[in-house]
C-alpha cells in the first residue's frame, strides 16, 4: 500500500510542487484537499492519510483556526502535520492554533529535509519512534485546553456537517473525537475509552441499534454512557429502543447546544 499523504492549504504553487515532487520522487499517494474547514474534516476522515503537509500563505487568525479540525486525527496518533511556511504566516500560526504538536518546515522547501523526515515517519510508523530531523522546528503547544482535564465525549455520526456542527459546540467544555460509522467507533474504543459517546441512531451499513447491542456486549465497553441522535421521524421507533437497550436517552436533531451541554452535565456531572 502506497504512503498516503494529504497536502492542503492557501499556497497553491506550494501545494503543486510538493505533490508532483512526492509523486515523481518517492512514489506516494497525494491528496489535494481544500484548506475548508468542512473539506479538511471529511477528507482526513475519509483518507486516514499517515501524514499530512500544510502549506501556509497569507494566513488570517480565522483561516489558521480552522486547521484545527484536524487536532483529533493527529491526538489518535501516528499522523504527524508538517506545516511549510514563512516567518510572518509561522507567528500568525503559533498565535491562533490550537494543535498541539506540529513540525515547521521554512520556504524555500528543502526537499532532501522532507524527503528525510518523511522517511523518518515511515519507519517511526512501523517502529513507534519518533526522530526530529534538524531542518525542522518541533513546535509544541504545552496548554492548548487551558490546563482544564476535559471529559472525552465520542461523537459518532454519518453526516459530516452533523459531525463539525456538534463538534464546534462541543469544543468549549470537552475533548470530541469525530467518527463517521459504527465500525470506525467500535474500532476507537479497543484503543481508548471515552466517558460518554453520542450515536446516531440511522446510519448506513451499521445503525446506531447494531452498535449499541455491540457496545452492551463487552464489559469494559458496556458502563459507557451512550446516547442517540435522531431525527424527528425516528423518535418513535428511539423510544422502542430506550426500554429495550436501555440507552441514557436520546437528542433530536438538529441539536441546540445548551440541550447537548446540560444532557452531558446530567450525565457525566
Amino acid at each position: 500500500m502506497k504512503f498516503k499523504v494529504l497536502v492542503s492549504g492557501k499556497n497553491k504553487n506550494v501545494i503543486r510542487d510538493v505533490c508532483e515532487h512526492l509523486e515523481l520522487d518517492r512514489g506516494y499517494l497525494t491528496v489535494k484537499c481544500p484548506p475548508s474547514k468542512a473539506a479538511l474534516f471529511d477528507t482526513a476522515l475519509t483518507e486516514l492519510p499517515r501524514v499530512i503537509i500544510l502549506c501556509l500563505g497569507d494566513e488570517t487568525s480565522q483561516s489558521v483556526k480552522g486547521y484545527d479540525v484536524l487536532a483529533d486525527l493527529s491526538k489518535r496518533g501516528g499522523c504527524p502535520i508538517i506545516v511549510v511556511t514563512n516567518e510572518e504566516d509561522e507567528k500568525v500560526f503559533i498565535n491562533n492554533s490550537a494543535l498541539s504538536k506540529v513540525l515547521f518546515l521554512k520556504r524555500p522547501v528543502s526537499l532532501m529535509a522532507l524527503y528525510a523526515k518523511l522517511s523518518e515517519m515511515e519507519e517511526a510508523i512501523k517502529n513507534g519512534n519518533d526522530v526530529i530531523q534538524t531542518a525542522f522546528k518541533e513546535y509544541h503547544n504545552d496548554n492548548p485546553n487551558g490546563g482544564r482535564k476535559r471529559k472525552h465525549i465520542l461523537v459518532v455520526d454519518d453526516d459530516s456537517e452533523q459531525l463539525i456542527t456538534i463538534k464546534d459546540q462541543l469544543d468549549e467544555f470537552y475533548d470530541v473525537t469525530p467518527v463517521k460509522s459504527g465500525d470506525a467507533a467500535l474500532k476507537f474504543l479497543t484503543k481508548k475509552k471515552p466517558d460518554l459517546i453520542l450515536l446516531d441512531y440511522m446510519m448506513p451499513k451499521m445503525d446506531g441499534t447494531e452498535v449499541l447491542r455491540r457496545i452492551r456486549t463487552v464489559d469494559e465497553y458496556a458502563s459507557i454512557p451512550v446516547v442517540f441522535l435522531t431525527g424527528t421521524t425516528e423518535k418513535t421507533a428511539v423510544l422502542r429502543i430506550l426500554t429495550e437497550l436501555r440507552p441514557q436517552g436520546y437528542i433530536v436533531k438538529p441539536a441546540k447546544k445548551s440541550k447537548l451541554v446540560a444532557k452531558i452535565i446530567d450525565l457525566l456531572g
